[in-house]
This record gives C-alpha cells, structure tokens and sequence, in this order.
C-alpha cells in the first residue's frame, strides 16, 4: 500500500482533490491519500499559526512519521500538484537500505 499525506488548506480545496484524483487516476498499485487538515489534527497539533506560514499544513507535514507509528513509509505532498506519472514509479525510488539492515540485524 503507498501511503500518501497531502497538505489540506481550505483556501486551496480545489487544489486537493484536483491532485487526489490525479493520482489514483495513475496509479497501478493501492494507495491511500490523507489530507492533514488542521481541523481533523487539533489533538495532535496545537501549535498556534504563525503570521509567516503561508499555508494551514505547512508545519503539519512533519507529523507524518507520528501519523504512520513511526512505522514503514509514507509520502508527502503539498496540494498544489499534478501527478502526470504512475506514483508507484516513484514510490520504488525510495531507499530501503535501512530496511534490509534492520532485518539483517534482527536474524
């Protein structure tokens, strides 16, 4: 399953799900999308918002790895995107050294 976050801020709704679709319309393999909208987030985020973020997620990007369990991987992307590719493609770019290391070490 490729696991992906995007950024949600209501000023760029149709953004995100222009991007959504994009990518599920491309995609070979299961995916899930989640939005990181700070509505849905208040129990985990309760940083106030800074005069100089200039989107609702910009911070929130970085709760990723506490979203996935600090588990397996996951990827981010910010609303304002297209996905013209098969994600998967570029989801079997990722390193996963530290994968296999972990294993090795475990046997």
């Amino acid at each position: 399953m490729i696991r992906i976050f995007i950024g949600y801020d209501p000023r760029e709704s149709a953004a995100y799900h222009v991007f959504a679709h994009s990518i599920l319309a491309r995609a070979s393999r299961p995916v899930t999308i989640a939005p990181l909208m700070l509505t849905q987030l208040s129990e985990v985020y309760t940083r106030p918002r800074h005069a100089l973020q200039s989107t609702d997620f910009s911070f929130t990007r970085f709760l990723v790895p506490y979203l996935c369990g600090y588990e397996g991987w996951a990827a981010f992307f910010d609303c304002d995107m297209l996905m013209l590719d098969d994600v998967a493609r570029l989801w079997d770019l990722r390193d996963r050294s530290e994968e296999h290391t972990s294993e090795l070490q475990s046997r």
